[in-house]
């Protein structure tokens, strides 16, 4: 590859050393270009239970591949005891399960760090949960076996491309003791219909309770290691780190969290809102990761907290709909939602910072006039 003449113009493909990590101020072109070619859920369409397929978060590294699902196969490799390749129509032939899972981005939340990471902008929206169905994934590696020395498992997408000088295929493992836990699907179906190719078709992993880099897209290769797995996406990002030093502690499942539906109307370019007074309905989303269910969301309005109803129907795995309703006098206030879970955690009023943005679970806050 040519180097470049132009000593001002940096060669990604070649070096990194003088790419930015974090800053303070405006967001730059390439962030916009990441806005620009991914999406976020349109926070009003937290009033459904299952998130539109065209509404659900986009998060794609690289390009998006497009693959002839009458051809795909998927490959058993690496340290198992019988390896093999099957087909997505054999895959589909399978015992298969619909379960509703919520996926987030592992940095949702990140604009709303400071100072942030130089990667998508995300605020709220990288969320959504749909009804993925597929087949248990725990059976076809039984059939493979897994070899004594085994352990982790890597996944493999067809997506590939350069980070940080960096080219790779998008891949990420999980350890025998992590499939254990979870329960992981091959996934072909959402919302009823085929995978359409941005959301990994024809087949991707589905990890519930995990954020999304785990639930690996157009997924071809899965490969028992002996070792642990030291690709890019595995150890080169997804840690929470203080500093760009600091080996850090992996990303693995989703902190607790809660969003609320912006009420009433609009204003164009602020998004703050406009209700009337009188009593005005509030509703949202509150979620866990590994499997924890939500025992209570409150709602703050200017900082005096009120807790919400929560409806009696949770899933193990996905968002849970709470809503409360204000007694909304004339003015501009600051609403709030905090969600807990089973195991005592507590959504922050500060966001969590490192060096990535990732994981910022901070309360979402909805600037609102009372006509």
């Amino acid at each position: 590859m040519p180097a470049n003449d132009n000593p001002d113009i940096i060669n990604p493909f070649l070096d990194a050393s003088n790419r930015v990590h974090i800053e303070d101020g405006s967001y730059i072109r390439n962030e916009v270009d990441l806005a620009n070619r991914n999406s976020g859920l349109l926070l009003e369409l937290l009033s459904c239970d299952i998130t539109p397929i065209g509404a659900h978060y986009l998060l794609n590294h690289f390009d998006v591949p497009i693959l002839d699902s009458s051809t795909h196969t998927l490959a058993f490799e690496g340290a198992f005891e019988a390896p093999y390749k099957i087909t997505l129509d054999e895959i589909k032939s399978l015992p298969k399960i619909t379960m509703p899972v919520t996926l987030e981005c592992s940095g949702n939340g990140r604009a709303g760090v400071q100072p942030r990471s130089r990667s998508m902008p995300w605020l709220y929206e990288a969320v959504g949960t749909s009804e993925w169905t597929g087949t248990p994934l725990k059976p076809l590696l039984e059939q493979a076996g897994p070899l004594q020395d085994a352990m982790e498992i890597c996944f493999t997408g067809e997506d590939r491309g350069f980070d940080k000088a960096i080219e790779h295929n998008f891949a990420r493992s999980l350890t025998l003791k992590h499939l254990e836990n979870l329960e992981a699907l091959l996934v072909y179906e959402m919302n009823g219909q085929p995978l359409l190719p941005q959301h990994g078709a024809p087949l991707r992993l589905i990890v519930p309770g995990w954020y999304g880099m785990a639930s690996v897209k157009w997924l071809s290769n899965i490969t028992a290691l002996t070792e642990a797995f030291d690709g890019y996406q595995q150890v080169g990002t997804y840690h929470y780190r203080n500093d760009h030093d600091d080996p850090g502690i992996p990303v693995e499942d989703i902190r607790v969290k809660s969003l609320m539906k912006p009420p009433g109307i609009p204003d164009w370019q602020t998004r703050q809102r406009l209700v009337e007074q009188g009593t005005v309905p509030l509703m949202g989303r509150a979620w866990s990761g590994g499997g924890r269910n939500i025992t209570k969301v409150e709602v703050g309005i200017d900082d005096q907290w009120q807790e919400a109803t929560l409806d009696s129907n949770q899933h193990d795995y996905a968002w849970v709909r709470w809503q409360h309703e204000w007694q909304a006098k004339p003015g501009r206030y600051t609403l709030r939602c905090r969600a807990t879970d089973s195991e005592g955690n507590v959504q922050p009023l500060t966001p969590p910072w490192d060096t990535s943005g990732f994981g910022n679970n901070k309360c979402q806050e909805i600037i609102v006039f009372v006509r």
